[in-house]
């Protein structure tokens, strides 16, 4: 029988364009979590900047986080701008853990100005940690019921979610997730970008949250940058 799973919905407070001092600070907050997983807001290590540069997989400025995530035992979800094929742009998820950084997941459905920038990736993506099956999404993928599907339909126990959302539109990441839990019976972790973030967001919603599978929040954050919340999957 598995043991419970510990997740952790962070959001980190935000420099701009400023990988470095972002990677210091997800690790940080990794330490401070005390969970197996770690999930991040979308574009958490850049900021919202659509413009800016893609980090590699081999960027030495995520060193901290690889090191946090050594000392833990955590596996960290980060956002940010990653690179594909054919040298095309995608709104990505890192999956870094003690042994380094892959691309986990690239995001499918992409919104506002987005389109100008990336490219959508192509398939939902479902990673595997200590016998629970966690599938991945990126803001607006949780606001299309086909990607919910599609990734549930790989068979999942939770849906974790890196989002950003102005503070008044808070609300919405609650339509989604009872949503999906009502249709899928899966846990829900939103991580949500609190504080400015750039990209014309100067008060991010924050108040990230995880629901159980009967849609009811067992942990929840403030609206203010630098919190940490976690929950542990099947406790009880």
């Amino acid at each position: 029988m598995r043991a419970p799973l510990t997740v952790a919905v962070a959001q980190p407070a935000c420099v701009p364009y400023d990988v470095g001092a972002n990677a210091r600070r997800h690790a940080a907050l990794i330490r401070a979590a005390g969970a197996r997983v770690v999930v991040f807001p979308e574009l958490s290590l850049t900021g919202y900047e659509l413009d800016a540069p893609t980090v590699p997989d081999q960027d030495e400025r995520l060193g901290p986080v690889v090191a946090a995530c050594a000392d833990t035992g955590a596996l960290a979800l980060v956002g940010a701008p990653v690179s594909g094929d054919r040298n095309r742009r995608h709104l990505g998820v890192l999956a870094v853990d003690g042994d380094g950084v892959r691309v986990a997941y690239r995001k499918m459905w992409l919104g506002g100005a987005e389109p100008r920038y990336f490219t959508p990736g192509t398939e939902p993506a479902v990673l595997e940690v200590a016998g629970w099956r966690l599938g991945l999404a990126v803001c607006k993928d949780a606001g299309v019921p086909r990607h919910a599907a599609e990734t549930a339909a790989l068979g999942i126990d939770a849906y974790l979610v890196g989002a950003l959302d102005h503070a008044e539109e808070i609300c919405v990441q609650e339509e989604r997730a009872r949503r999906i839990t009502a249709d899928h019976r899966v846990w829900v972790a939103i991580a949500s970008f609190a504080g400015s973030t750039g990209g014309g967001y100067a008060r991010a919603a924050g108040r990230s949250r995880i629901w159980d599978r009967d849609g009811r929040v067992i942990a929840e954050a403030g609206p203010e940058p630098g919190v940490v919340v976690r929950a542990t999957l099947g406790a009880g």
